[in-house]
């Protein structure tokens, strides 16, 4: 038996890419304690996603998980028709309000290393991937809307433990570089678009070396004003935030959370 859709009563919809684990599951869920509802993204591990739905179900919002490679170029027309279909089920809407394009993976290799094949999958994913699909979903975002596409403080400076990340970090300056170009192009909707740029956090991202490794931690601890190595719930609740009225001001911008990593 088919619910009826809810009625639009000004209720907020988010689209959180990569949102079943780490930065992304903790943006969803502060969203939610902020009373956003969520369609989140997940690459394979659909378990990690029902997960993440059910404890922002529990705050008592609403979340759907939807599969999303982004970096298959060619099958984000389709999550597009997935998520307007998904919208009209659920909400009885035809838009929605925040994009939050977090999903990544890493493949290191130094310059000398890299294959073309490494070098495609990493530009695929964080840039490529980032900037068709917000042409995808642009019709659908409400005017007056929020964008936020997630960067790396490796933009700004090269730890001793990143020198084999020149590929991922060259895609995250890229993603920034076209943050600006659309605030200016997107500031006639009304839409904001801005890049948070996290420094290291301890989550599985790249095999889990900011959390697991001993070492790698206290070297980040040594090197960051705040004494300690990121935590995800040290950049979830900003980029709620960021994304909220209170910072409908703000736009075109690189928003550094790294506790101050190398001042």
């Amino acid at each position: 038996m088919t619910s009826e859709p809810k009625v639009n009563s000004g209720q907020k919809i988010a689209i959180v890419t990569g949102g079943s684990r780490g930065i992304g599951r903790n943006t969803a869920v502060s969203l939610a304690e902020r009373g956003v509802d969520l369609i989140i993204t997940y690459q394979s591990n659909r378990a990690e996603a029902d997960a993440a739905v059910t404890a922002i179900e529990v705050m008592g919002r609403t979340a759907v998980a939807l599969q999303l490679e982004v970096g298959d170029i060619g099958s984000l027309s389709d999550f597009a028709d997935r998520v307007r279909a998904t919208l009209q089920d659920t909400w009885g809407r035809s838009d929605f309000d925040y994009l939050v394009n977090n999903a990544g993976s890493h493949r290191r290799g130094r310059i000398g290393e890299i294959t073309e094949t490494d070098f495609d999958y990493l530009c695929n994913i964080h840039f490529k991937g980032v900037f068709f699909l917000i042409q995808e979903l642009l019709p659908l975002m409400t005017d007056g809307g929020r964008i936020i596409n997630v960067s790396s403080a490796l933009t700004r400076f090269i730890t001793p433990g990143s020198t084999n990340s020149a590929v991922y970090a060259s895609m995250k300056g890229a993603v920034e570089v076209l943050t600006r170009y659309m605030a200016q192009e997107l500031g006639s909707r009304g839409i904001t678009v801005n890049a948070v740029a996290p420094g290291a956090i301890e989550t599985d991202f790249g095999g889990g070396v900011v959390r697991d490794n001993r070492e790698v931690n206290r070297l980040i601890a040594s090197h960051t004003a705040l004494g300690r190595a990121g935590l995800t719930d040290d950049i979830g609740p900003m980029i709620a935030s960021l994304l909220s009225d209170a910072n409908r001001w703000v736009t075109g911008q690189r928003i550094e959370a790294s506790g101050g990593m190398f001042l």
